[in-house]
């Protein structure tokens, strides 16, 4: 990019509405109080269970932001993208969604990075979780360092932030005490000391601290003895929101963003941070996402979508669109959103080649491709792909291709490998949930009237007919009652259609609830095979 042209975009940027660019400006304008060199975003993971999308979504967010920076910046100022892993906090429960529980049970209470591995591919759980987080953003191609809090504990990386949280002691229990519980706050202390005689992070109330020495002295729970320990070294890790401001300070970074569910301790950590001399970064508190249920998705657990999970039915660029739509907004994060997902990324693709420079900037694909979005003619939608399969039960790829071959002539696997990539998903999606929810349902003598008149209707159409006539020969089929929108007026003035009509289609002809346009569907499946498919629901319900 030109400097003329890295210019024009940042002005446009700076009046842009879209929420990367808005989060950019503040650390734009925090940059004006306190000049820096280097920029540092910073994402944290928790590897006490397998990575979920949430984590996922936090790094891909984050990214998306720094980019929305570098060009408010013209790329003046070096950044970088810290995945950051809590992988020294103790493993305080067994995951519901890993094997060799038993094994795990008599690990708990020790360093994650010091819990065996229950997978047995790596020296810990914690080791082995990293992996399975780094695996996917390296397959997505994400731009960051990993950084491991057990790496920067026993190395000597946080010596100097640790000591400095010692040497304001009094001042951090300041801040935590009136957070806590009465019974919690009697014990509590922000240093966690890791035993030397068990391996467990313990949680015991520190009897001598000595800022000088660099030392915390506590009680053995099991032997009753004092120990004094120094606090660096990787010999004591911090409680979490203290070590939180701890990290921020040793790191220096200067924008994290957090779940909702965190507000309160975002601002915790933030006022023990400036206690012990840092400023807290910039960010904000995005909506959870929720299980099928309505219920915050949680690692443990394992409820809600994997990533691999979500990769099996559709491309990551479709998981970064659900990620960029409504950070502020909770949703749901379950397997029927991903169609939807699919569709409007080419949409937003499609679209884009027809935008100004202004409209791009708000458009997801610019920030989920950092600025260069592919171009991408998708002539078939992920929705008539999933339908084709569910009229058709094709069980392979090739079937599939000799639908888009009627529907679009000249279009092949090697003409357009990703529509080849989308036949894939479609596959595995309808096999594991399309087929075993299939319900068909009756229909009722008026339906099965308006049935058998389109049926002998598509019989006389002739075999080139567009997707175009086929749409209007359903319309004006399904103008009768109980279809009749009076609401709705024709182009030639007559009433509309409902949706019921086409809903009806789908559900007594498919066994699902929705489709993609029917005359486009007709005009893929093919007329004589629309016929057969109607006579076999006539005779199911006969």
């Amino acid at each position: 990019m030109s400097v003329t042209d890295a210019a024009s975009l940042r002005a446009l940027a700076e009046q842009s509405g879209a929420w990367p660019f808005e989060e950019a400006r503040k650390i734009v304008a925090r940059l004006k109080k306190k000049p820096k060199d280097e920029v540092i975003f910073s994402t944290g993971y928790g590897p006490s269970g397998l990575p979920h999308i949430g984590t996922f979504g936090e790094v891909a967010r984050t990214t998306m932001v720094r980019h929305a920076f570098r060009v408010l910046t013209e790329d003046k100022i070096k950044t970088r993208l810290i995945a950051f892993s809590d992988d020294m906090d103790g493993l305080r429960k067994v995951p519901d969604n890993v094997p060799n529980g038993e094994m795990l049970a008599q690990d708990l209470g020790k360093p994650l990075t010091r819990v065996r591995d229950p997978f047995g591919t790596h020296p810990s759980f914690g080791s082995h979780n990293n992996a399975r987080l780094r695996a996917f953003l390296d397959t997505f191609g994400f731009d960051y360092e990993f950084f491991s809090a057990t790496e920067c504990y026993t190395s000597g990386r946080f010596d100097k932030a640790l000591l400095q949280v010692l040497a304001n002691y009094d001042k951090v229990m300041a801040i935590m005490l009136p957070s806590l519980r009465e019974e919690r706050a009697q014990t509590y202390s922000p240093f966690l000391p890791i035993s030397e005689r068990t391996g467990i992070v313990l949680q015991v109330p520190v009897t001598a601290h000595d800022a000088k020495a660099g030392t915390i002295t506590y009680e053995d729970p099991d032997t009753r003895e004092q120990v004094t320990t120094p606090v660096t070294g990787g010999r004591c890790k911090l409680q979490w929101k203290p070590d939180w401001a701890m990290r921020w300070y040793a790191l220096g970074v200067d924008y994290e963003m957090a779940g909702k569910d965190l507000i309160d301790s975002v601002k915790l950590s933030g006022e023990i941070n400036r206690a012990i001399g840092g400023t807290p970064p910039e960010g904000f508190n995005y909506e959870l996402f929720l299980d099928e249920k309505g219920q915050k998705i949680s690692k443990s657990k394992g409820n809600g979508l994997t990533i691999d999970e979500w990769l099996r039915y559709a491309s990551p660029e479709s998981l970064s669109l659900f990620m960029y739509r409504e950070p502020k907004a909770a949703k749901r994060l379950y397997f029927d959103v991903i169609p939807r997902n699919v569709d409007e990324y080419f949409q937003f693709l499609d679209g884009y080649q027809r935008q100004d420079e202004k409209q791009r900037l708000s458009n997801p694909v610019w920030h989920i491709h950092s600025g260069h979005p592919p171009a991408v003619d998708m002539p078939v939608n992920f929705q008539m792909l999933l339908t084709l399969v569910s009229s058709s039960n094709a069980e392979n790829a090739e079937t599939l291709w000799g639908f888009i071959a009627r529907y679009r002539p000249g279009v092949s696997p090697q003409t357009h490998p990703k529509l080849h990539a989308l036949v894939g998903y479609a596959l595995n999606y309808y096999r594991d949930f399309v087929l075993p929810t299939k319900r068909f349902r009756e229909p009722t003598d008026q339906e099965r009237a308006a049935l058998m008149d389109l049926r002998d209707a598509l019989s006389n159409m002739p075999a080139d007919a567009t997707a175009e006539n086929i749409q209007d020969l359903v319309y004006e089929i399904g103008r009768r009652e109980p279809f009749l929108d009076e609401k709705k007026k024709a182009k030639d003035g007559k009433p509309g259609v409902s949706l019921d009509w086409f809903n009806m289609l789908y559900q007594v002809l498919l066994g699902q609830e929705k489709g993609p346009r029917f005359g486009s569907f007709v005009a893929a499946y093919g007329l004589r095979n629309t016929v057969d498919m109607i006579d076999g629901a006539l005779a199911r319900s006969a």
